[in-house]
């Protein structure tokens, strides 16, 4: 068991965080951009930043992170997806609950739901997704 925990929490756990670090970028430019710059309502803008960077993260995960060459590219692709709407609504949810219900600022909502969501995608894309 204690060699389980070593593994997910050696050098691929920190490069999954590097990836993510990346996504959150593109998450947040995106949302940005649409949100005050295209004036799309605050929850499709996430939704929109939030599916940019998973579609990037999956190619940096796969390449990188996991060393995947896994031959069917589509179903890895849509089982990381998968994964990923199951954080988008993690995201959206937590984002909803300290934004509208607990009047917190919109952006540091965001910091808070990509923390918690990243723990969900690293855990469900290793077993899942990738299969260590």
């Amino acid at each position: 068991m204690f060699e389980i925990v070593e593994k997910l929490f050696s050098w691929t756990f920190l490069k999954f965080c590097i990836v993510g670090a990346t996504g959150t970028v593109v998450d947040f430019g995106a949302t940005y951009i649409c949100k005050e710059k295209l004036h799309i309502q605050k929850y499709i803008a996430n939704a929109i930043g939030f599916v940019l960077a998973a579609s990037s993260n999956y190619l940096l995960n796969r390449i990188w992170t996991f060393h995947s060459t896994n031959p069917n590219v589509g179903g890895e692709y849509l089982s990381f997806f998968a994964v990923s709407l199951i954080g988008l609504g993690l995201n959206t949810l937590i984002i909803w609950l300290l934004s509208s219900k607990l009047k917190q600022n919109f952006y540091l909502a965001k910091v808070v739901a990509t923390g918690i969501v990243m723990l969900w995608n690293y855990f469900a894309n290793a077993y899942i997704t990738f299969v260590l």
